[in-house]
């Protein structure tokens, strides 16, 4: 997002989760391609970076800026009202996260864009509540925890630096609570229609040995982090070339050894620059071509630029590249085991991390094993094993389990973890480097497909929400 680095594998990736044989229940796949009509999707705001000046906190029914917003109601999903107010905020924050690109957008397009997006969304938030999904106060607890860990802060730091943002905290967890929501309503609805057939992944397969040149943008996954200097949309020829002259002078101090999050952090207008400039992994065709032909020829920590766009200049940074299923990737594997409590009618969230707290003490203090207790208690078809989930590879579990397990050196048991299909306790057993076997090459392939496909029918099935919806429209909202 924007300044403060929220990650949507983190918050709503288990909705396009690819479900798998392992037993660690949830494959993931991974992020969604982020463009305009994204930002305008809900979710937490951005927070400032430590050295910009605190916003003013806005009072009811104003922007940011201070401006008064007419209130009433511009529209009606299923008898419930979207108001100017919610618009307008979603528009403000589309062009604090969007800058320039968001910014030339003409007002009513923006404001009709995210009047479309809170219809969506409230039809999406409608169902969620017809078929029973509830998100409790300790999912949201994990959530806000995980943010503040991605951007090396504690919660109070947190809550302090989205207060000087102008954004109560009561109204930030709201957002990472309607987030969790609807994650977990397409995982819900989306994952079982997605299946990928055997011949499918041969083909994939085939197709990368047979054109490995073309590592198929489609196919080859990189991370690029990068430093923006913004050129003004009308700047005139002197001032482009002493921005291009800032542009040069960052690309030279990067290839001379300095830190690149410092230089992002110290020197880029992005509103990425607090989380060290890092756009994500993803597969290459979903970064802006000019990016990837830039890097094409640069190695795994190499620098490219600067290269112009329509925003300005881009001093490039290649993190990280690979081609999901190429035999010869080298992975980090883990040696995993895990408790799981489901929480239904019977057992509470917090009910659940309060038995398997005291799991963690009596194993800690050596009255109890972490295999034993798993026999004894987990319901997971690994509780027959001891809760061993085996030798793990990256991006096998869902994003909350996957976090908290890095984190876990050998032999440490974490605190409970609520993800999607309950509470866990998790103990690492022991990691290795490993080349990924000819069977875990398939599982990253087809987890490639599913991806792709799990995008177009996520599209569908939200369009089938939309029309199912009943919408009345009412004055356009204006700001």
């Amino acid at each position: 997002m924007s300044h403060i680095r929220i990650s949507l594998s983190a918050l709503c990736l288990a909705a396009l989760a690819a479900a798998g044989s392992a037993q660690a229940q949830g494959i993931r796949a991974a992020s969604p391609p982020r463009g305009i009509t994204d930002i305008m999707r809900a979710g937490p705001p951005p927070v400032a970076p430590p050295s910009a000046a605190p916003a003013p906190t806005p009072v009811p029914n104003t922007t940011p800026s201070g401006q008064r917003i007419a209130e009433y109601i511009v529209a009606l999903v299923n008898s419930e009202p979207v108001t100017n107010t919610e618009v307008q905020m979603r528009v403000q924050r589309a062009l604090r996260q969007g800058g320039t690109e968001v910014s030339r957008i003409p007002r009513p397009q923006l404001n009709s864009m995210a009047l479309e997006r809170i219809i969506t969304e409230k039809a999406q938030l409608q169902q969620a509540k017809e078929v029973g999904i509830k998100v409790d106060e300790l999912q949201v607890d994990q959530a806000e925890e995980g943010v503040a860990r991605q951007n090396q802060m504690t919660v109070t730091e947190l809550r302090r630096r989205l207060a000087a943002e102008g954004v109560a905290p009561d109204a930030y967890r709201q957002d990472l609570r309607t987030q969790i929501t609807l994650a977990r309503l397409r995982e819900r609805e989306v994952e079982p229609r997605v299946k990928i057939s055997d011949l499918e992944v041969d083909q994939y397969l085939r197709d990368q040995r047979e054109s490995p040149n073309a590592a198929d943008k489609a196919s080859l996954e990189i991370n690029i982090a990068h430093v923006l200097v913004t050129v003004p949309e009308d700047a005139p020829p002197a001032k482009v070339a002493e921005l291009q002259r800032k542009a040069d002078g960052i690309a030279q101090r990067a290839r001379g050894g300095e830190d690149f999050a410092t230089l992002v952090r110290e020197s880029s207008d992005a509103p990425d620059r607090l989380n060290g400039g890092a756009l994500g992994v993803r597969s290459a065709d979903r970064y802006p071509p000019l990016f990837v032909d830039a890097l094409k020829d640069t190695a795994v920590g190499g620098i490219a630029g600067p290269v112009r766009s329509g925003a300005g200049f881009h001093v490039l940074k290649l993190l990280s590249k690979s081609k999901p299923g190429e035999a010869a990737t080298t992975v980090t594997q883990s040696r995993v085991r895990h408790i799981l409590l489901r929480v239904d009618d019977k057992r509470t969230t917090a009910q659940a991390v309060a038995e398997l707290t005291g799991f963690k003490k009596r194993i800690e203090g050596g009255t109890a094993t972490f295999a034993g207790l798993a026999r004894d208690n987990s319901q997971d078809g690994s509780a027959k094993d001891g809760g061993d989930l085996g030798w793990s590879r990256p991006g096998m579990f869902v994003p909350e389990f996957e976090d908290a397990m890095n984190r876990l050196a050998p032999s440490q048991v974490s605190d409970p973890v609520v993800s999607r299909f309950g509470v866990h306790l998790i103990q690492v057993e022991a990691r290795r480097e490993a080349k990924l076997s000819q069977t875990e090459q398939r599982d990253a392939a087809r987890a490639v497909l599913r991806e792709k496909r799990m995008e177009e029918a996520y599209e569908t099935w939200a369009q089938e929400v939309r029309g199912r919806a009943y919408v009345e429209y009412r004055e356009p909202p204006q700001s």
